[in-house]
């Protein structure tokens, strides 16, 4: 299975230094950049920052991770998809999740009250659809309704969309629907168990997920973790010592890594813990670090 590490960008991201760092990632041989949908920070969109990368680069993959679905009219993201795969193919990698992790940017996505799960899948579904679909698609479902919908041009190889997630349902949903999966905020056990559900519902709806498209985000410091890493952690953790999710070092990530890689995952999106692109030395300690364990 391929094992491969991609680099993640923070909230605190500065957008003049995006395109040193995004030049710095290509010539060191990185294989993927990744966006967060951060909407009240001065974090890039992720479309936006996907397209510069892709402008700038020949070989680096970008991803969503993890962008918003549901409050989006699943057509025109597929055109976007579509737009990029189109100017970069093979290069785009996008993975959508259920709602913004910021309570106050959910606003921004509205829904149904009570129906954000249902919208997401009947969202996803015509997404699939629209950007496989080798002519027009009509839909008529709860929540959207297209007609004579055709996206062009179609990706080379069909596009796999992965999803975000850590509960049950999601599991479920994954399993049913995605392609593949990127978790965060888990331990390594706890991620084998959501590897194990997410083939167990694929099973059950008839699918086959491929073995090598399970992935996680992480975070590495260059010491102790902060004070606010460690309090913001434990708010949504309390259960666990802060530096079981968040390395504090290189050797700790390397310690992580062992275990997720025991656990079945093999995707790894990497972010330098309180620094941005304004970071000169991350990519190339990212290099030196974590490029010979790809294979």
């Amino acid at each position: 299975m391929k094992i491969r590490f991609g680099v993640g960008l923070g909230a605190q991201a500065d957008p003049a230094a995006l395109p040193a760092f995004v030049d710095q990632l290509e010539e060191a041989g990185i294989d993927s950049l990744w966006f967060s949908e951060l909407v009240y920070s001065p974090a890039v969109d992720p479309v936006v920052g996907m397209t510069f990368a892709l402008a700038r680069t020949n070989r680096l993959k970008v991803g969503t991770s993890v962008a918003v679905l549901p409050g989006r009219h699943p057509v025109l993201v597929a055109k976007e998809l579509a737009s990029l795969a189109a100017l970069a193919p093979k290069r785009v990698l996008p993975i959508f999740g259920l709602r913004s992790a910021l309570p106050a940017e959910r606003d921004l996505f509205p829904v149904p009250d009570g129906r954000r799960a249902a919208v997401f899948d009947e969202a996803l579904t015509l997404l699939r659809t629209v950007l496989r679909s080798t002519g027009p698609v009509t839909f008529t479902g709860d929540h959207h309704r297209v007609r004579d919908a055709v996206i062009t041009p179609k990706p080379t190889a069909p596009m796999d969309i992965w999803i975000g997630g850590s509960s049950q349902a999601a599991y479920r949903r994954i399993g049913g629907l995605g392609d593949g999966w990127l978790g965060s905020f888990l331990t390594p056990q706890e991620a084998g168990q959501a590897r194990s559900a997410i083939v167990e519902a694929a099973e059950r709806a008839g699918r086959v997920i491929e073995a090598d498209h399970y992935g996680i985000n992480l975070a590495v410091g260059t010491g102790e973790l902060p004070d606010t890493v460690a309090a913001a952690v434990r708010a949504r953790r309390p259960d666990l010592d802060p530096a079981t999710l968040v390395a504090p070092d290189w050797p700790a990530l390397h310690r992580q890594l062992d275990a997720y890689i025991d656990a079945g995952l093999t995707k790894f999106v990497v972010r330098p813990l309180g620094a941005g692109p304004d970071s000169a030395d991350f990519v190339d300690r990212f290099a030196a670090e974590l490029l010979p364990r790809q294979n």
